[in-house]
């Protein structure tokens, strides 16, 4: 290969001569200018000069001539050998190796590496010295030249970018450079390599896609587990649907996103109902209700009870048919469903067209498992409620009756023998129990009806040893919760009768003094009605 153009510098030398050498020319030409010198004076001077002394002087002068002209001619193959070598390292060297002048930036010198890596001749370069600034990539070029400027003046490029082959493939390339300065320090020329990175380039850039799809992931994971902790803070319904559907907006953006649940044959109710971005004085409006019988989309989303991810609604059948989702242009939707029950749908739109990917749809199905449970857990938590609430009223009941004896009694403390009477009357079932081992002190006609056990039976038997807690348990939670002194009102348990039948009971509790030991006073009412497969 020809390079672009002869090297205007020294280029590094091979081995100097040998000193011993060198000396021992220096000593002959000494003695040779002086014996010359003596000549001329004695010539100068008119004396006679011998023979010898002419002979001696003239073969001085001959070796010097001679071991000029060797050391000249030893010079000079040491400098092809070194100019050899030179050329051996640069053609052989993966990297480019580059010579710019300083001033005119104009190229000196390049090596073969140039035209593996650019595919482009030095031919080309040596014919336009500067055509190595067109195969820098446009982004670029103005950055790389501006610090190529700015290096003829501080000695110092080092650059990653982006260089056009021939062939059009984009490879990245990292350029070093020096400088080389004359005596007084000035830069005559840049100096430096180009080293091929384009694979290490890639790999970089797949560890920054890479950490950038364990970021999304972490971040997608953190959401959802935040959404599932928030939805068991409170069992409440709006609760519930508004950490549900803002949970829903950290991972899936949406214009506006609804909870859809059936009501009981064609009819739709919207559970819960949520905008983005929310206006600050949003007028109150009922829920929306749908009739799927007047829109033939949202009966066929009902009878398949999928998931649905449509990219332009504006291509979808009956779309328009489909009430208060009209100006939606994506939209998404994935069932909502627990213990095997169908609960609804959780849906988002958004009014721009293709908002939605398969990635959208995958994290609202993640999001949509917790969101069920939840659902049915505030659905069953209302039950309760409402059952506790009727419960309350019966022990309130029950309290004014107390309060009634007590005051009757002068103030004074209900005796045992008064507690015996209300006891044994009362219709509604009421055990005595040690606090410590739960062993039976007393039950009353109720109590012995409902659970089918004798007075005799029980009396000094424990609660374990009758098996009546389903659930033993159940027992330990209440009794650490009378510990604390507070009361049991209205928790909703299972107890086990005598024949085995498992009673869902409303059982309330308190601590009393019965014979000199601290006891448990307990109220097991049944739950008239109750559906027990939807218990949790």
């Amino acid at each position: 290969m020809e390079p672009v153009a002869p090297p205007r510098h020294k280029l590094p030398s091979g081995r100097m001569p040998n000193l011993g050498w060198r000396t021992g020319s220096i000593i002959l030409v000494v003695i040779a200018v002086v014996l010359l010198s003596l000549v001329l004076r004695a010539k100068f001077q008119g004396a006679e000069i011998s023979r010898f002394l002419v002979i001696v002087v003239a073969a001085a002068f001959g070796t010097v001539i001679l071991l000029g002209t060797a050391f000249l001619v030893r010079a000079l193959q040491e400098h092809r050998a070194s100019q050899d070598q030179f050329q051996q390292m640069a053609s052989n060297i993966r990297e480019i190796f580059w010579m710019i002048d300083a001033r005119t930036r104009c190229a000196i010198y390049v090596n073969e590496a140039y035209e593996t890596i650019t595919g482009r001749s030095c031919q080309s370069l040596m014919e336009n010295p500067t055509s190595y600034e067109d195969i820098i990539h446009p982004e670029d070029r103005e950055h790389v030249l501006a610090k190529l400027e700015e290096a003829t003046h501080t000695g110092q490029f080092d650059e990653r970018f982006r260089i056009l082959c021939a062939h059009g493939e984009v490879r990245w390339v990292k350029v070093h450079g020096f400088p080389v300065r004359d005596h007084s320090g000035t830069i005559l020329r840049l100096v430096g390599t180009a080293q091929e990175i384009t694979a290490q380039k890639e790999a970089e850039d797949q560890v920054v896609r890479n950490l950038a799809k364990a970021e999304s992931a972490w971040a997608e994971a953190d959401a959802l587990r935040k959404a599932t902790l928030a939805l068991t803070q409170d069992l409440r319904m709006d609760f519930v649907m508004d950490t549900l559907l803002r949970s829903l907006a950290e991972i899936v953006p949406y214009t506006c996103a609804r909870v859809l649940v059936p009501e009981g044959g064609p009819h739709w109710l919207t559970l819960g109902e949520r905008a983005c971005p929310e206006s600050a004085d949003k007028p109150y409006r009922p829920p929306l209700t749908l009739i799927a019988d007047k829109s033939p989309f949202l009966q066929r989303i009902a009878s398949e009870k999928k998931t649905i991810l449509i990219g332009d609604t504006n291509r979808e059948e009956a779309w328009q048919s489909f009430k208060g989702h009209r100006q939606l242009r994506s939209w998404l939707c994935v069932p909502l469903i627990a213990s095997e029950e169908f609960l609804g749908f959780l849906s988002a739109g958004h009014t721009d067209p293709n908002r939605y990917t398969q990635e959208h749809l995958r994290r609202a199905e993640l999001l949509a498992i917790p969101a069920a449970a939840a659902i049915q857990n505030a659905r069953l938590y209302q039950t309760a409620r409402i059952y506790g609430e009727e419960l309350e009223k019966r022990l309130l009941d029950l309290k004014h009756a107390e309060a009634a004896l007590a005051e009757a009694e002068g103030g004074r403390k209900l005796s045992e023998e008064k507690l015996q009477k209300v006891f044994r009357s009362s219709p509604i079932p009421f055990s005595i129990t040690t606090l410590k081992e739960g062993r039976f002190l007393d039950v009353n006609t109720a109590f012995e009806q409902r659970y089918g056990y004798a007075r005799e039976e029980m009396l000094g038997h424990t609660v374990h040893e009758l098996r009546v807690w389903e659930d033993p348990a159940d027992r330990v939670l209440m009794i650490e919760q009378l510990q604390r002194g507070g009361p049991i009102r209205n928790v909703i348990t299972r107890l086990r009768t005598k024949a085995g039948e498992i009673k869902l009971t409303a059982y309330s509790a308190d601590r009393i003094q019965f014979d000199g030991q601290s006891c448990i006073l307990a109220v097991s009412e049944d739950l008239p009605e109750y559906n027990q497969e939807k218990v949790n």
